[in-house]
């Protein structure tokens, strides 16, 4: 006698239905073929303290489970659910009618009662695309898997509740969730305000442009002037993601184990900010079973990095080729994923180890030669790929005293807003999402100077040894300016301003 039941799992942020199928014949025997590793093997020892601990009856015959296909190999312990169902179904225990219908996952305690899991919310998306009716999952993990419009979700929280939800005995109410009032209402709940930081008017403006344009930014100071905190409060001033990019964000952060429980949509745009001890590994993605790293987490939102040169010189050098092309490819021998990394890079770093090289005030203890190698920890060419070098200056005490009003996030936001929908329409045809990852091809499309323009930017490039890639960013940056202006053309003006961001290129 063969019953199936189907399952799944998650490979990078996508996930691939698993049939498990179960044989029931002669003899006493267990056999779980189809490439299960530990974690699943162990599942028969669960399975039957489960059974034993419901006064279910573990069938006394030759059972053959296959889990297909064969050649995906199968990892954890998300498969306890659908095997026990199977043997159940196969020996008669449980109706079998409506067992195809649903992608069922969890994982079993030994006294019956389901644990949650990571990784559901791909899963969901994948059977309501596969035209399954429904998912069958552990309790903990139901709101994530209601966040899927159109699929019916049973969340459970023992084994016991899914066999008298299956031979109808006692049914499960299917969870629904309000999804678009969810959204709507986590949009502008921030904790943090721009509203909230004395003075630094320059650096709110660099921060500006940079939301408007999608534009990564260095941030470089002494200690306590601000960096971090205005780091914080860049999320205020980014767009409201669409709920594509909200579901896309938390897909990533399911596949991570990153959301927390009894929380579901992720709303708001992320902002990530790992430690510099982190590895390569950490910050990319990566493992044996390929999982997302810290700049993945980030996608749609910040990656803030403070005190850049302290984290190791093979951790900024692999962040290179992600920045350009805002995917991850982590690559084995059998197999090959892909992980977005659609993220703004924040980065934040004193001017010497001591930090108060150049300071108004302090006096800097490092010698010329102990600055040049702290600075050179960072790269000429991660330094290339960051389009803003913006110098923090200590806020002195009349505008830390001042009770004037400072401009709010909301503010600020709704001209980031304006210069965004402007690219929405310029980039229409295109794949382009923000100034920032223009093109070559689109940079010499609408980023066009005039005869002023072109004279201002010829002698910036000689005197500071510009590289073609500063030439394109100081473009970028430029028509972002213009932009939040509402020009069509970039204006001189707009063109100076963009140079300025470039101070790290002027002290060298």
């Amino acid at each position: 006698m063969l019953v199936r039941t189907y399952s799944s799992t998650v490979l990078g942020i996508d996930a691939v239905t698993i049939t498990i199928e179960v044989n029931l014949s002669r003899g006493i025997n267990f056999f779980l073929v189809g490439l299960p590793d530990s974690a699943v093997k162990e599942s028969q020892q669960r399975i039957k303290a489960a059974f034993s601990n419901n006064e279910l009856k573990f069938p006394g015959k030759e059972i053959t489970i296959n889990m297909a296909p064969a050649d995906i190999r199968k990892e954890g312990s998300i498969y306890d659910l659908p095997i026990a169902l199977g043997i159940l179904a196969v020996s008669e225990q449980v109706q079998r009618s409506i067992l195809s219908e649903y992608v069922i996952l969890g994982e079993l305690a030994l006294n019956g009662d389901l644990r949650p899991l990571k990784g559901v919310l791909p899963i969901a998306l994948n059977a309501r695309k596969e035209g399954f009716k429904g998912i069958i999952l552990p309790y903990e993990n139901g709101k994530e898997a209601a966040l899927v419009e159109g699929l019916e979700v049973i969340a459970v929280r023992s084994l016991k509740e899914v066999i008298d939800h299956l031979n109808g005995t006692s049914k499960v109410t299917p969870l629904a969730l309000n999804i678009s009032e969810q959204f709507n209402r986590c949009l502008s709940e921030f904790d943090v305000d721009f509203k909230d930081v004395k003075g630094q008017l320059n650096i709110k403006r660099a921060f500006e442009i940079a939301a408007a344009g999608g534009h990564n930014v260095i941030l470089i100071g002494p200690p306590g002037a601000g960096k971090s905190m205005l780091a914080k409060r860049l999320p205020t001033i980014l767009p409201p993601m669409s709920i594509d990019e909200a579901l896309e964000a938390t897909k990533i952060h399911s596949v991570a184990g990153k959301i927390r429980s009894g929380s579901n949509l992720i709303a708001q745009r992320p902002f990530r900010k790992p430690h510099h001890t982190i590895s390569d590994v950490a910050l990319v993605g990566g493992g044996g079973f390929p999982q997302p790293g810290e700049i993945s987490l980030a996608h749609n939102g910040v990656l803030f990095l403070d005190e850049l040169p302290e984290y190791k010189r093979t951790v900024l050098e692999v962040m290179r080729q992600p920045m350009e092309d805002r995917v991850v490819t982590i690559s084995r021998a059998r197999f090959t994923v892909d992980f977005p990394a659609g993220f703004m890079l924040i980065a934040a770093m004193n001017p010497c180890p001591c930090g108060y090289y150049n300071h108004p005030e302090k006096e800097c203890s490092c010698g010329e030669g102990v600055v040049h190698r702290y600075r050179s920890r960072v790269s000429g060419p991660l330094l290339d790929r960051i389009d803003l070098h913006v110098e923090v200056t200590p806020v002195n005490y009349d505008e830390l005293s001042s009770d004037l009003p400072t401009e709010d996030s909301l503010s600020i936001r709704e001209r980031v807003i304006g210069a965004r929908q402007l690219q929405l329409e310029r980039y229409s045809v295109s794949r382009t999402v923000s100034n920032a990852a223009m093109s070559s091809r689109e940079i010499r499309t609408y980023c066009e100077l005039d005869a002023d323009g072109r004279t201002i930017l010829k002698s910036a490039m000689e005197r500071m040894g510009l590289s073609a890639r500063a030439y394109d960013r100081i473009l970028k940056v430029a028509r972002t300016i213009a932009d939040l202006d509402n020009s069509k053309q970039i204006e001189v003006k707009h063109l100076a301003e963009a140079i300025q961001y470039r101070s790290l290129d002027k002290e060298s």
